[in-house]
């Protein structure tokens, strides 16, 4: 089955590694990129917490355990939804995960079905609340890489100036302008005068 989407990531954290491996074959196999790890701190040091997705996180782990990864998580900023695992769980400690930020608590054996109801819930909801935060700011990064010229005309297209009055403004060949144009609009990958002007208008609102 094909990805059916490359922008997020399953993580496992579980010291099973046996488990983990069977779970990510049952969510590849419903089309899902998945990383495992075999413990929190593992987890902590690779993941990289900008990729939308959520977490599956064992409860019991030696060393650290998923509620003390979880803490260290929302210490750290990290957004990225939590879905609990245990074979020891109780009401206390769902109650518990829950307050701490989890999305859903689920007890070990899993009901697959169940599990994969609750990825996809967790995706979603990271989509919806972090999706266009992240994007973006990489687009705020990628206008910081325009000169100064790629800026003014690409401030004067979302003006909804042509490119010959863009050159009579700023005393340029509008063949000129035309480049710089092409150049703002492949570094910040954004063609349409819309999605231009969705940019700055969030550049301008965040100064």
């Amino acid at each position: 089955m094909e990805k059916r989407l490359q922008k997020t990531l399953i993580r496992i954290v579980d010291d099973d590694t046996s488990f983990s491996g069977a779970l990510k074959f049952l969510l590849e196999t419903d089309g899902w990129c998945v990383e495992c790890y075999s413990g929190g701190r593992d987890f902590l040091v690779g993941d990289s917490p900008s990729v939308l997705g959520c977490v599956i996180l064992d409860v019991a782990m030696p060393g650290m355990s998923g509620l003390e990864v979880l803490e260290e998580m929302r210490s750290r900023g990290y957004a990225t939804p939590v879905i609990f695992l245990t074979g020891h769980g109780d009401l206390d400690m769902a109650v518990q995960a829950m307050k701490d930020g989890a999305v859903d608590f689920i007890q070990k054996p899993l009901n697959e079905s169940r599990l994969l109801e609750a990825v996809a819930k967790a995706v979603k909801w990271d989509e919806s609340h972090r999706g266009w935060t992240i994007e973006s700011t990489e687009e705020i990064k990628r206008f910081e890489t325009l000169t100064n010229r790629e800026k003014q005309v690409i401030r004067l297209v979302a003006s909804g100036l042509i490119n010959k009055e863009i050159a009579e403004r700023l005393s340029l060949s509008e063949r000129t302008v035309e480049v710089h144009r092409q150049n703002a609009s492949r570094k910040l990958k954004l063609q349409s005068v819309s999605d231009i002007t969705r940019l700055l208008s969030h550049i301008d609102e965040k100064n």
